[in-house]
């Protein structure tokens, strides 16, 4: 598949070295050469020039693209590239945006006449993200299928959980109603087989259904939260969207050190909101503010840095979920094995957003979750697919995947080594980076 990306900022070379690591025959346009300079090392194109040349876009062979993709930091020349290459004769084309309004269904219609078929917003799935770790504030991480028909849960191991040191076939053979899908253990990511064992530390990730969630949470020691006072630090696009996302039944506080960010703030948020000009990484502010009776603090600054160590003091004053943005990726894994609770990072979630363009152009209800390093999926089964060719123990299943569990008929099943996938089936797969593609196969 030809990809050209447009904008080697964080965005765009994450994308191109990670489709790149797929095979994808990548082309990565941007006007500053420098920024090409940091993925010469991978297996793709580069050009310097503007994309909202056409001369460039021709010499990048956009009309042989499958997917055109535009995420520069200015969504107007997102859009108007997206526009001229949609002309040239790319295939399918993204625009990054950082207008929400952009996103609202009776606009659709408009883009896709001026040839943008996509809009990702960072910020807003980022949002989303926050409001879905505050509402399961015991998980780490969690995926949805059909409305939740079907769960993937990554869970932080303490010393209170009873599984530690347990080996998977021996869960197995308990009649626990999950499957153990994957282990994040310090830098890796571990798909697991019967004789790995679960270790203090680990984050571990459970594919199970909605009646069995207290089950898991029996097992690793945890207990719900009711979260009804945030605490967020910094003034950001994405905690303007949170706000807006959490609406009534919560009571919302900002502490932002820009005064001038703090009056756009008192005309962009809902008007229950509060605003406290001064430094979240002053100490003695947060015990004015009272930090310790917040239910949870999220750090959105600008800085990968100051947001987990801020996170670091909130737990300090037993806050019971702090959230981190993290978006320097080397970061992620040392920020998962510290005590802050969840990590969000806009180029994972910008990414799963694209590979789920990517795993099916004509379907939309594929859906793809990027961690690190690792990827899970929810594929749809062709008819004559590999995948339906024997029952799962006699596929002989790659080690960099597995199949957490299926959709079928509109009901969640989780799978065995007796399961026989069957054509239309959606499949929940996680498997490590830069084998999705390959994995994609089988469902073909």
């Amino acid at each position: 598949m030809k990809i050209v990306i447009v904008g080697a900022g964080e965005v765009g070379t994450h994308l191109g070295k990670l489709l790149s690591a797929e095979g994808q025959d990548v082309y990565l346009i941007d006007p500053d050469a420098k920024k090409l300079q940091t993925v010469e090392n991978y297996n793709l194109m580069t050009q310097v020039g503007n994309a909202t040349s056409f001369k460039v876009l021709k010499e990048a062979q956009v009309n042989k693209a499958d997917l055109f993709i535009a995420v520069t930091p200015f969504e107007t020349r997102n859009i108007v590239s997206c526009s001229m290459a949609k002309n040239l004769g790319a295939r399918k084309t993204v625009a990054r945006i950082d207008n929400y309004e952009f996103l609202k269904e009776e606009y659709k219609p408009f883009f896709k006449s001026n040839g943008v078929d996509e809009l990702i917003y960072p910020e807003y799935f980022a949002s989303l993200e926050i409001v879905s770790a505050l509402r399961n504030s015991w998980a780490r991480n969690w995926f949805e299928l059909y409305n939740g028909e079907l769960l993937l849960i990554g869970v932080k191991l303490r010393e209170n959980a009873t599984i530690i040191n347990m080996q998977l076939k021996d869960l197995a053979q308990s009649g626990r109603s999950f499957h153990v899908s994957a282990i994040r253990r310090k830098h890796e990511t571990i798909i697991p087989r019967g004789d790995d064992h679960l270790e203090m530390g680990d984050i571990v990730y459970f594919t199970t259904k909605k009646e069995h969630i207290s089950e898991i949470m029996e097992i690793c020691g945890k207990h719900k939260q009711n979260i009804k006072k945030v605490l967020i630090m910094g003034g950001s696009r994405i905690g303007i969207q949170l706000a807006h996302h959490l609406g009534e039944g919560y009571k919302i506080k900002f502490i932002e050190c820009d005064h001038k960010r703090c009056m756009k703030l008192a005309e962009q948020l809902p008007n229950d909101c509060s605003i406290i000009h001064g430094d979240a990484r002053d100490i003695e502010l947060l015990k004015e503010e009272g930090i310790q009776d917040y239910d949870a603090f999220i750090a959105l600054t600008d800085s990968s840095e100051t947001n987990i160590l801020a996170c670091l003091t909130a737990k300090e004053f037993h806050v019971g979920k702090t959230v981190a943005e993290v978006e320097n990726i080397q970061f992620i894994a040392e920020a998962e094995n510290l005590n802050i609770g969840t990590v969000i990072n806009k180029k994972l979630l910008a990414s799963s957003n694209i590979f789920q363009i990517l795993l099916d152009f004509d379907e939309s209800n594929a859906k793809c979750l990027a961690l690190t390093d690792a990827e899970v999926a929810e594929l749809v089964v062709k008819e004559g697919a590999k995948i339906t060719k024997s029952p799962v123990k006699g596929l002989k299943l790659s080690e960099d995947m597995t199949i957490g569990g299926l959709i079928r008929d509109g009901k969640g099943i989780l799978v065995t080594g007796d399961t026989q996938i069957k054509a239309g089936d959606h499949v929940l797969v996680f498997c490590l980076s830069g084998a999705i593609h390959q994995v994609e196969k089988m469902f073909k």
